[in-house]
């Protein structure tokens, strides 16, 4: 009686095994496989399951997605077609480019965004797709940086230090070589400018700017506010000027048109976070 074959720990369905594939493939655009390889990586064992991963290498090589190296051998298919356009970062650490030269924003996954940072100008080589699915491609080329300094909390240890961004803006803590503290201190908080990013790294280097103060403090945490959102702090000297002419005292016109509370004791009640 012949054996029967044992069945794999789950079923898997056409739809979520061409895009497991397409990730294996995307990840990986300089190396080809074959159905065995890919099965392995996979973890299939069943016979079927195998015979439907070359039926979906071959439906991916008719949609112009795949390449066939050698008999039975696959590759990703990478277009020459480049983008330019801002990078709009999810919290999942993936991101959209938002171009003028695209009918629909091209997917990015965190492993194509190549030091990439929201609101950054870049270029951008788009994989090849078919109809079934939405564009995507990789970061190439870091066109203009949209920022340069972060606010943070340093963090010191005998060899180093890191600033840890309290913006959402960069969701990598930055490395601060000891030389380049600048007198800051310990849980202090601080602007820190990146200054490199080699390729193989996964944090950014920067040196510190200035040092903000004890964070909670009132003008430490203004200073942050303006220094997160790149707001002026210096103004030129005729608004300087003019600024000073403006009388502090309320004019009793306008008194008369305001419910005043200034004899009376009052309350507000502000969250925790409010920084006004």
């Amino acid at each position: 009686m012949p054996k029967k074959e044992k069945k794999s720990k789950r079923d898997i369905g056409k739809k979520e095994l061409h895009r497991l594939l397409y990730d294996i493939f995307s990840g990986n655009p300089d190396q080809s496989f074959n159905y065995k390889q890919l099965a392995q990586r996979l973890g299939i064992k069943n016979m079927n399951a195998k015979q439907l991963i070359m039926t979906v290498l071959y439906e991916m090589k008719n949609d112009n997605m795949l390449t066939e190296e050698s008999t039975g051998f696959f590759k990703f298919k990478i277009n020459t077609i480049y983008v330019t356009g801002i990078i709009d970062l999810t919290a999942k650490g993936t991101a959209y480019l938002i171009s003028d030269d695209c009918k629909e924003d091209v997917f990015i996954p965190q492993v194509g965004l190549n030091h990439a940072l929201n609101g950054d100008k870049v270029k951008v080589l788009l994989y090849a797709r078919s109809s079934k699915r939405r564009p995507e491609g990789e970061v190439v080329e870091i066109l203009e940086r949209k920022k340069e300094t972060f606010v943070g909390i340093i963090q010191c240890s005998k060899q180093y230090a890191f600033l840890v961004p309290t913006g959402k803006q960069l969701p990598y803590d930055i490395f601060i070589p000891l030389a380049d503290l600048n007198g800051a201190k310990d849980g202090e908080k601080a602007i820190v400018k990146i200054t490199e990013w080699p390729e193989n790294q996964k944090n950014p280097v920067g040196k510190v700017l200035e040092v903000l103060g004890t964070p909670g403090d009132n003008d430490t945490e203004m200073n942050a506010i303006m220094a997160e959102y790149e707001l002026p702090v210096q103004f030129p000297t005729n608004v300087e000027k003019a600024a000073k002419k403006i009388k502090d005292a309320i004019p009793a016109e306008e008194i008369k048109n305001r419910r005043d509370f200034r004899e009376i004791t009052t309350f507000t009640i502000d969250p925790k976070d409010a920084k006004d």
